[in-house]
């Protein structure tokens, strides 16, 4: 074995495990595992739980929120802003920022991330060939999807659909789109549906990000995944325009989103900071209905989105912070609803990304976090020290602290 940790809690109420990984693989789950291995962990106890996964983050324009501040706070002033901006970015520039980012965000525990990358005529590509650049640096650390994201549009502005094209061929892993931003909103949805096709990649939107349900396009694009056959392949996020709508409305919809098995995304820290500017009073939360697409079985992941930029002018890469933000706001506080988050920030997103090997079972990707609490539905309140964080079977953060109360 090369690494063996003893005394985890893996479930509440069952009894503590050993945890065996040899060759970056989980080789044994038991009690009492017999042995020696080239390195132990001495769990005492503490929870155990599969890497924390980032579902959608924004590596390339992260810690900007010096430069151009976002002085009202609304969506569009924050994408008028950062357009004006990234054609000032350096290939040095985002190298520096985003592994800044990457190393809070591995410290955290995240042993992977699908992070939008950008690209538009004004910038080129440089943003998103520094984030595929850093794929390839960070791999040993966390594994990187790249999403082609045209954040502009692609009809809005001219010269994008080609470089959609030459996004895939340098090497994107999924293909983004933003409807919402773009006119008309299912031509778009249409052409990311033949990029996708061609290169068989899946597809994560920017979806219906508003506080009104009033010009939504999630009814055409289910239709769209059913008649491409990407059931399961398509993912939205942000999807905040849906809180908006009365239940008659809102759950035909849902029964839809079923049928083509749309993956959900909610990001809190951002869509509590945009959302709801206009209301003067009895102000909405203006977040992703996360409690009615969880009971209704689709699948919903929790995740970070923009960490100290126009959109979020905030974040220290915490992924728990983001699932503790949701709880209160989404009303996930209950004692049967809180068991429901952690899932939301770990097999969830990684259903939703397509991670293969994910879990703490034998013969899975050892991917692990050992957290410092000892129970394991207070892994989310308690906010608990990441002790260590393991990839591909190799202690990769090893956190200690000291604390000293003086009475």
């Amino acid at each position: 074995m090369d690494l063996l940790i003893r005394n985890a809690r893996l479930e509440d109420g069952q009894p503590l495990q050993d945890v065996a990984i040899d060759d970056g693989k989980i080789s044994q789950v038991s009690e009492d595992i017999q042995g020696q291995a080239t390195e132990e962990i001495d769990a005492d106890g503490r929870v155990l739980i599969p890497g924390f996964v980032e579902s959608h983050v924004h590596l390339d324009k992260a810690l900007i929120s010096d430069r151009r501040p976002n002085k009202s706070g609304t969506l569009q002033e924050a994408i008028t802003v950062t357009a004006e901006i990234k054609p000032t970015f350096t290939k040095e520039d985002v190298y520096e920022r985003a592994r800044r980012v990457l190393d809070m965000i591995v410290a955290h525990g995240v042993t992977a991330i699908r992070s939008h990358a950008e690209f538009d005529p004004a910038q080129g590509f440089t943003g998103f060939d520094t984030i595929l650049d850093l794929k390839e640096e960070y791999k040993n650390l966390v594994d990187i999807q790249v999403v082609a994201f045209p954040q502009e549009g692609i009809f809005k502005a001219p010269g994008t659909e080609k470089m959609m094209y030459e996004a895939m061929e340098k090497g994107a892993d999924v293909v983004g789109g933003i409807p919402y931003n773009d006119a008309p909103a299912n031509e778009h949805i249409d052409l990311i549906f033949e990029i996708a096709k061609k290169y068989d990649k899946d597809i994560d939107l920017h979806q219906d990000f508003s506080d009104e349900a009033d010009n939504i396009s999630i009814e055409y694009l289910c239709k769209k995944t059913i008649d491409e056959g990407y059931q399961g392949r398509v993912t939205v996020g942000h999807f905040t325009a849906l809180h908006a709508l009365p239940d008659e409305k809102l759950y035909p919809i849902i029964e839809l989103m079923k049928e083509a098995n749309i993956n959900v995304i909610s990001l809190p820290p951002t869509d509590l900071h945009l959302g709801a500017r206009h209301d003067e009073y009895n102000v909405r939360r203006a977040i992703t209905p996360i409690r009615k697409f969880r009971d209704s079985g689709l699948n919903v992941s929790i995740s970070t989105n923009n960490i100290r930029n126009a959109f979020t002018p905030y974040g220290n890469g915490d992924i728990l912070q983001s699932a503790m933000l949701a709880i209160p706001t989404a009303h996930l506080g209950g004692a049967d609803d809180i068991v429901t988050v952690l899932p939301m920030i770990t097999k969830n997103p990684a259903q939703a990304i397509g991670l293969k090997g994910y879990g703490i079972e034998k013969g899975k990707q050892a991917d692990m976090v050992l957290l410092d609490t000892k129970v394991v539905k207070d892994a989310i309140i308690d906010i608990p020290t990441r002790l260590y964080v393991i990839k591909n079977g190799r202690i990769t953060v090893k956190t200690t602290k000291e604390i000293e109360i003086f009475r």
